[in-house]
């Protein structure tokens, strides 16, 4: 089940960065020790009564002149309306109805995307308020009044919000198939990684629309080697080309359509271009994938094109472990999409890591295991109290999570918990996909 996207519109100053911050409260997603992440809250979770759902922040450079705002606005728009489920369109009361408000309302009503319309600054909560009267006129229904700086009107916009929810998730529950993000910079070959995909297996390509987004989703029939039929469908997104190329919006671009189709795969196919090695975007790109607990495999392209001796391998390998050291797990596989180099074993990989990323492993035996550890490793003790460990259970799959109980959260470490992880995947491999550990608290047994 993938969470919906709602993204955030609006003038440079109407205060989407005040409201994306009350939404996110303290727990921005982004994982502190993952390279590359901390700087631009691009995206973060937000619960709001049973629903969670990833907000994005389609904001960028805030440009001086006037037509550079609205062609500004008109590219978050369009970033909006290709990645979103439910767009919030945010104006300012203080500034009241502009212009260049009236041209973007035009195309978010043309997306026919469900858009809230959200009129930002408010003092005067009274139902008749006629400054909040005035951007009916944009005819993009019920103006919200919020102020985000005082965090007031907040419940009634996610009320308002979640309600065109009902119908994004009707889409991706009945599908059992697995899905496979394929991501990574712009010009690395995802395209043609997915046209080889298509090619050589001479498959029945069919191109599920996206009902509520843009992605094209590529269904992949293959025979196994047991010679029975599977489907995967690959999300691509490679698919929207760029006019306008502004170098940071266009990163800041990329990045966002990878948030987008990391939040809809269960398995993610980095690609990294051989030529360039792995770059920090890279990193970034990747990051995401790992804090969304999905499934990875590296693939390095363009393999055919790298000058290589005897130590080429080692060496591209060692590098990448290091850049994309927060994700031991992930797997490794050089392949060339233009030639069709190891594009067999990449759908053989696809399959270990789908089924590691659903494995579920029976509560005895893990207790076995961490009883072993514990008996090999005494835990951490701090002024004269020592960590126990009482009992593990697995309570998810996709990725599979881990529940240990414990006298103290305190005590236990992160590197208490890496140990135990190792111990796991020595056990059962696990290979390409991320474990995630819960720490409870349990009183002892009076």
């Amino acid at each position: 089940m993938s969470k919906p996207i709602v993204a955030i519109v609006g003038r440079p100053n109407v205060g989407k960065s005040t409201l994306f911050n009350a939404l996110a409260g303290e727990a921005i997603s982004i994982v502190k020790d993952t390279p590359g992440v901390t700087r631009d809250r691009i995206y973060a979770d937000v619960t709001w009564l049973d629903y969670s759902f990833t907000m994005v922040d389609t904001g960028g450079i805030e440009p001086d002149s006037r037509d550079i705002i609205l062609t500004q606005m008109r590219e978050q728009a369009q970033i909006a309306i290709s990645t979103a489920d439910v767009i919030v369109f945010m104006v300012d009361v203080k500034q009241g109805l502009v212009d260049s408000d009236a041209k973007v309302a035009d195309m978010l009503r043309r997306s026919n995307k469900p858009v809230v319309l959200v009129v930002n600054k408010v003092d005067n909560f009274n139902k008749y308020n006629a400054d909040v009267y005035e951007f009916y006129n944009l005819g993009i229904g019920d103006p919200v009044p919020i102020s985000a700086i005082s965090k007031l009107g907040l419940g009634d916009m996610l009320d308002e919000v979640v309600k065109h929810f009902e119908n994004v998730e009707a889409d991706d529950t009945e599908d059992e198939r697995p899905r496979i993000a394929i991501i990574g910079k712009p010009n690395v070959g995802k395209s043609s990684l997915i046209n080889k995909l298509l090619g050589e297996n001479r498959l029945i390509v069919s191109n599920i629309a996206g009902t509520t987004r843009d992605a094209v989703d590529t269904v992949v029939k293959r025979k196994d080697s047991d010679g029975l039929s599977k489907e995967y469908i690959f999300i691509d997104t490679a698919g929207l080309r760029r006019k306008n190329k502004i170098k940071e919006e266009l990163e800041r671009y990329s990045i966002i359509r990878s948030v987008t189709a990391v939040e809809r795969a269960d398995i993610v196919v980095l690609m990294i271009d051989a030529t360039e090695g792995v770059t920090e975007q890279d990193a970034k790109i990747a990051g995401i994938a790992h804090e969304r607990g999905k499934g990875v495999i590296v693939a390095v392209n363009k393999w055919d094109a790298v000058e290589k001796d005897d130590k080429t391998i080692y060496k591209h390998t060692e590098k990448i472990k290091e850049t994309l050291s927060f994700m031991p797990y992930a797997e490794l596989l050089f392949i060339s999409a233009m030639t069709g180099q190891r594009i067999n074993k990449l759908f053989e990989l696809i399959d270990v890591v789908i089924e590691n990323h659903a494995l579920r492993i029976g509560t005895g035996v893990l207790n076995e295991i961490m009883a072993e550890a514990v008996a090999l490793q005494q835990p951490p003790s701090d002024k004269g109290k020592r960590l126990k460990l009482y009992y593990i259970t697995q309570v998810a799959v996709k990725p599979p999570t881990f529940v240990i109980f414990v006298n103290d959260k305190e005590l236990m470490h992160f590197s208490y918990t890496r140990y135990i992880e190792n111990k796991i995947r020595e056990a059962f491999g696990f290979k390409g996909t991320p474990l995630k550990f819960i720490i409870r608290e349990r009183q002892e047994k009076e």
